[in-house]
């Protein structure tokens, strides 16, 4: 895998091949337990996921905190393990403020017509 982003902190390391991308993080072991932090999934459509996890009973997505640049939501499977969910993807970072920014932006089309 190839190392594509390094936190300041020298805390986490991110990795991809272009298919699988994966966070190697420091865990700490007060109050957390051991293994398997979360695991995240890029999607295309925060909506549709939305309407499928409710069919399964499984809770909406709720806002991660602005200061988490990779995944703007996060849920949870059946057995409580922790699954953060991006549009935007997890090759870049990106803070909620840039993603902001970026969706009032005028797109090229509505500068030029």
């Amino acid at each position: 895998m190839e190392i594509i982003h390094r936190s300041k902190s020298g805390g986490g390391v991110y990795l991809t091949d272009g298919t699988i991308n994966m966070a190697l993080l420091l865990n700490k072991a007060e109050g957390k337990p051991s293994g398997i932090n979360h695991f995240g999934f890029h999607i295309e459509d925060a909506d549709e996921i939305t309407g499928r996890l409710a069919d399964w009973n499984i809770g909406p997505p709720v806002q991660r905190p602005k200061n988490r640049p990779y995944a703007e939501t996060r849920t949870t499977d059946p057995d409580g393990n922790n699954i953060d969910l991006s549009v935007h993807g997890f090759q870049d970072v990106e803070y909620k403020a840039h993603r902001e920014k970026k969706k009032s932006a005028p797109k090229l089309e509505e500068v030029e017509g």
